[in-house]
């Protein structure tokens, strides 16, 4: 799912990651399930991209 909005917001990872203050490679991490997130991080993607409610409870719940 952040993959997704991060291309649909036509972000690079290393970008992503800026805006978020982590660095590109805890960001690849999340992208592709193999890490967990903070809930302080998970705000911040959710704000930086714009994320709708439905899709962020669809996530939480995998």
């Amino acid at each position: 799912m952040i993959r997704e909005y991060r291309l649909k917001n036509k972000l690079t990872q290393e970008e992503l990651a800026e805006k978020l203050d982590i660095s590109w490679r805890h960001l690849q991490r999340l992208e592709y399930n193999e890490e967990n997130t903070t809930v302080k991080t998970l705000k911040k993607i959710i704000n930086v991209l714009d994320i709708p409610n439905e899709d962020i409870i669809n996530y939480l719940k995998k």
